[in-house]
């Protein structure tokens, strides 16, 4: 079996294509960008907290590699992404000669990073899952004509500036949001992501901690 490194995925022409090819899809079905600046900033953040929270170096690589991985499945259809990216983890994986209990916690986090099935069965999962929650950026918006922006849109493109923090002392973890409430009344952000909060809130118990949400610095969650 082999050592497969986050470098070795995050250069392997296979996966750079998926990501591409899924990105293509998302921006057919009007979706945000879902491309590599992404999943890199998802990749980050998750052996980020795992690394805060004192995992080994491998755990915390395997989060850095399912949260590369973890949008390829909308290469097929944004239907079930998280279920048919798992699959297509495990192909790639399995191919590269990765060790089956490796593979079964990376594609177990994969499986469950979408909010309409998701469930923090793992660390490597609680962590994709935060990591890719909490991904809310004006940057994201392909669409830069307010005019005709969906509620999607305006609500992604109102928030001005975001910051992702995590207390291992005091066991909090902080979304925290500044948000131009002209363009996006604060309502409309929860009517579009409480699903997302609220997974997050599940994936921060995993690790007994508590997850804030703070939008123009008042604590909303």
């Amino acid at each position: 079996m082999a050592y497969i490194t986050f470098e070795q995925i995050k250069n392997d022409a296979t996966v750079s294509t998926y990501i591409r090819q899924a990105d293509v899809a998302m921006k057919a079905y009007g979706y945000t960008e879902h491309s590599f600046p992404h999943v890199t900033r998802t990749a980050q953040i998750a052996a980020q907290i795992l690394e805060d929270f004192g995992y080994d170096r491998r755990e915390v690589e395997l989060a850095q590699i399912a949260g590369f991985l973890h949008d390829i499945g909308n290469c097929i259809n944004r239907v079930d992404h998280a279920q048919s990216g798992a699959l297509m983890a495990f192909q790639i994986l399995t191919a590269l000669g990765m060790p089956p209990e490796e593979i079964a916690k990376i594609i177990a986090a994969i499986g469950n990073h979408d909010e309409s099935s998701a469930v923090p069965v793992s660390s490597v999962a609680a962590a994709l899952i935060l990591a890719d929650k909490t991904d809310v950026r004006r940057s994201r918006v392909r669409n830069r004509n307010i005019a005709t922006f969906d509620i999607h849109d305006r609500v992604n493109y109102s928030v001005e500036h975001s910051e992702f923090s995590l207390n291992t002392a005091e066991k909090i973890m902080t979304l925290n949001l500044t948000i131009d409430s002209e363009l996006c009344p604060v309502m409309d952000y929860f009517e579009i992501f409480l699903g997302r909060m609220v997974l997050c809130k599940r994936a921060a118990d995993f690790f007994e901690s508590r997850f804030r949400l703070i939008i123009n610095g008042l604590k909303v969650m």
